[in-house]
């Protein structure tokens, strides 16, 4: 269990997702560029396997905004794009209307 404390320490914010390539070493991972409003991040995303390419791009979704990053089988990832999954596939979380990027996620 974590206290309120500790979870008001995770900055959740909207993004756009503005570019999506592959990964050079893993099947299931995509490298994501997105814009929080005032910066660009690159993320490592683990959604290959549930979403095209096409199907990302200028689509808004939460990413945790504050994480340390961390290298992904080689590539450094700046924060995470949240999603839920089940064993239909991953599922990214996204706002239900355009918002402006780097809107607070409570």
């Amino acid at each position: 269990m974590i206290t309120i404390d500790d979870f008001r320490k995770i900055e959740l914010k909207v993004a756009e997702i503005k570019e999506v390539s592959d990964h050079p070493n893993a099947d299931k991972l995509y490298i994501v560029t997105v814009d929080l409003g005032d910066k660009l991040k690159q993320l490592v995303a683990g959604i290959k396997n549930s979403y095209s390419k096409e199907e990302l791009i200028g689509r808004q979704v939460v990413v945790v905004d504050n994480l340390e990053p961390a290298m992904l089988r080689g590539v450094e990832s700046q924060g995470m794009i949240l999603a839920a999954s089940d064993e239909a596939g991953v599922f990214i979380v996204s706002p239900l209307k355009k918002m402006k990027l780097g809107s607070i996620v409570k």
